[in-house]
């Protein structure tokens, strides 16, 4: 599809979610991806520090908006109301995107599968949202989605099933409709600004972890959709940005919750009240009668149920198989239904202190007059913080190595009105190499669930007429992205951003923007959303 004859493309701000150096330098090497390459090579790059958490739900909000999530609000992908959750969306976001500060200016945008976009507020120029909206979401234009599925043959927010002999062709095509959808809204739009977002080179190792030959053909893919890009729009400043990286977990998996338990905080339940009423994966909604299987199923879950009450949770069923080698059997026999009916759960109202959510990274107090049962009386709130801080510090891997880097209060990594929300307690994994889970199983310590985990540092590289390849810089977060994207646009960037415009750009002055108007919070609700991220392991499963 060819662009317009004269493109007013300005910026263009590329996202990659996951890329790091260590992933994309032996693509490099071996020729894979010749238009990153040159980014790195014909212009300036390096690495991007992520923000805690760094992760997809909360990450690229921090990015889009330059502010900590103490200010703009999403710390996850999940969202808490008392002891209830919802998949975050944009209501949840509330401060403004790079394009909603450009509109204000004058300025076009064309945004394409970013996360956390939907609902979008009204701006210049067009929106598809990415991950966590629906897979028919709202956009903006209302309808613009139906255009682009017309023009391109098809787009979907989420891909279909799991892989299957096919997924070369799956993962390229995925890859390929966001090229093709930002095209033509780039052609339909003539923006300023455009913003194209590739997730499927994060979600490639939570589906097919290991096969180096899939994450090859998901890059090229990507490499191929941005130099057709290029070559459609010519945008004068381009910038390719990562959230965070991505790498194997070489150490354990550490269950926050069993320390917490025999630290006396955690209280636990076998009943539907407990943690799975949040964090685990509620099924499908079967239509008309139930089967006989579902019947079948509903009785082995009453029938499990029973037996939990005595002490036999699936946690000690799974140490058993464990034992005997047979660790598969419970997944791929019993359904996710009946092993929750057996899960021993946090029981919130009960519990002291509890890791709510893994991707928080963190520790939760139940606390009197904020939670609505809470067990901790305000008057010990910072004595119980303490006495959580110094227990987990203390906590070392089997092989004696200290199983976080930080254990610190949320004040010293959120700032803002929305730091509340927030856990009470940042924890750091060490070098992002010990998986963290909110589960019980009775043991502390186990194999990591996922074999690969985030990493704090992604990628930046720029080049174009307003990036200056001479000046050496280091340091860069992911703060300063939203401050340095805005500087090529001479826009000024919010003062309340807390990032800087990078030493590689014209920096412009910041400047006081009017504070957004708050919108009433919608909710996600939606099972097909919550299956994928569980599946991806963004929501544990019971």
């Amino acid at each position: 599809m060819s662009g317009p004859a004269s493109s007013s493309l300005r910026t263009l701000l590329v996202g990659i979610d996951a890329a790091c150096l260590p992933v994309v330098e032996p693509l490099f090497e071996d020729g894979d991806l010749p238009t990153l390459r040159a980014f790195f090579t014909d212009g300036t790059g390096g690495s991007l520090k992520s923000q805690i958490p760094p992760w997809t739900a909360s990450a690229w909000p921090s990015l889009y908006t330059g502010m900590n999530p103490g200010k703009h609000g999403v710390f996850g992908f999940l969202e808490f109301e008392g002891y209830d959750w919802d998949v975050v969306n944009a209501t949840s976001v509330s401060e403004r995107g790079v394009w909603e500060l450009l509109d204000r200016h004058g300025l076009t945008s064309v945004v394409v599968n970013v996360p956390v976009t939907e609902p979008p507020r009204p701006f210049d120029g067009a929106l598809i949202p990415g991950y966590t909206a629906h897979e028919n979401p709202a956009t903006h234009p209302e309808g613009i989605l139906d255009d682009v599925r017309d023009a391109i043959g098809g787009y979907r927010i989420y891909s279909e099933g799991k892989l299957d002999d096919d997924a070369v062709d799956q993962c390229q095509s995925f890859v390929r409709m966001r090229g093709e959808a930002f095209r033509y809204l780039a052609n339909s739009f003539d923006p300023d600004f455009g913003f194209l977002q590739f997730q499927q080179t994060d979600t490639i190792f939570h589906e097919s972890p290991g096969d180096d030959d899939l994450v090859r053909a998901v890059y090229r893919e990507v490499d191929r959709q941005i130099a057709q890009t290029l070559d459609a729009c010519d945008p004068a400043t381009v910038i390719v940005v990562s959230d965070h990286g991505i790498g194997r977990c070489e150490g354990r998996e550490f269950r926050v919750n069993e320390l917490l338990r025999d630290e006396g905080f955690v209280e636990t339940t076998v009943n539907e009240s407990g943690m799975p009423t949040w964090v685990a994966l509620r099924e499908q909604q079967l239509q008309g009668e139930a089967s006989e299987q579902s019947r079948a199923y509903s009785v082995l879950g009453s029938a499990v149920r029973v037996a939990a009450t005595f002490g036999m949770t699936i946690q000690r069923v799974t140490r058993l198989l464990e034992a005997l080698g047979l660790t598969d059997v419970v997944a791929s026999v019993i359904p996710n239904d009946v092993q929750r009916s057996g899960t021993e759960q946090v029981d919130f109202e009960e519990s002291r202190a509890y890791m709510r959510d893994s991707v928080e990274l963190g520790v939760r107090i139940n606390l009197e007059g904020r939670e609505p049962a809470g067990t901790v009386p305000e008057s010990d709130y910072e004595a119980v913080r303490r006495k959580l801080i110094d227990a987990l510090e203390s906590v070392t891997t089997p092989g004696g190595e200290p199983v976080f880097e930080d254990v610190a209060p949320r004040e010293e990594y959120f700032q803002g009105p929305h730091t509340a929300d927030a856990v009470d307690i940042i924890t750091v994994p060490a070098d992002f190499d010990q998986y963290l889970s909110a589960q019980l199983y009775r043991k502390q310590f186990g194999e990591p669930t996922e074999p690969y985990i985030h990493k704090r540092h992604g990628l930046i590289a720029a080049r174009g007429p307003t990036i200056d390849t001479t000046v050496a810089w280091s340091g860069a977060h992911l703060f300063d992205v939203a401050p340095t994207v805005l500087s090529t646009l001479d826009v000024p960037w919010d003062e309340r951003m807390d990032g800087s415009p990078l030493p590689f750009v014209t920096a412009t002055d910041p400047r006081q923007y009017p504070s957004v108007e708050p919108r009433d919070r919608l909710r996600t609700d939606d099972e097909t959303v919550e299956k994928r991220l569980a599946d991806l392991g963004y929501i544990e499963r019971q």
